[in-house]
């Protein structure tokens, strides 16, 4: 088995169920793991026979581009790309964290992780 991670990618985004998280947005935090079984023999030194992290990077970039009001729904829409780009995936997870979320008080970050298991 294969484990390749991103982790702490750092977003500026609009997501929120409020009207004001959506204009004046926030910063967000992923992280993505993806576990898959080893077909191939590392010592070739191809790119192709793994899952790419800065393929992860930009997945992630695009998605949080799309202003959603859950977290929730960005973090599947990261995995339903990972899985649709790598269909050999075992296992994902991504966890995004909203960073200062509105909530009346002082909290460092929600965090939401949906997980994906073959």
């Amino acid at each position: 088995m294969v484990k390749v991670a991103l982790e702490g990618a750092e977003f500026f985004a609009y997501h929120g169920f409020y009207p004001e998280e959506q204009l004046l947005g926030t910063r967000f935090i992923v992280d993505i793991d993806v576990v898959f079984d080893n077909a191939y023999d590392f010592n070739d030194d191809k790119i192709a026979n793994t899952v790419n992290y800065e393929e992860l990077y930009n997945l992630a970039k695009a998605e949080m581009a799309h202003t959603r009001k859950l977290i929730e729904t960005v973090a599947q829409s990261i995995i339903d790309a990972v899985i649709a780009r790598h269909n050999f995936v075992k296992t994902s997870s991504v966890t995004i964290r909203k960073a200062n979320p509105a909530l009346g008080g002082p909290v460092k970050n929600s965090v939401v992780t949906i997980s994906y298991a073959k």
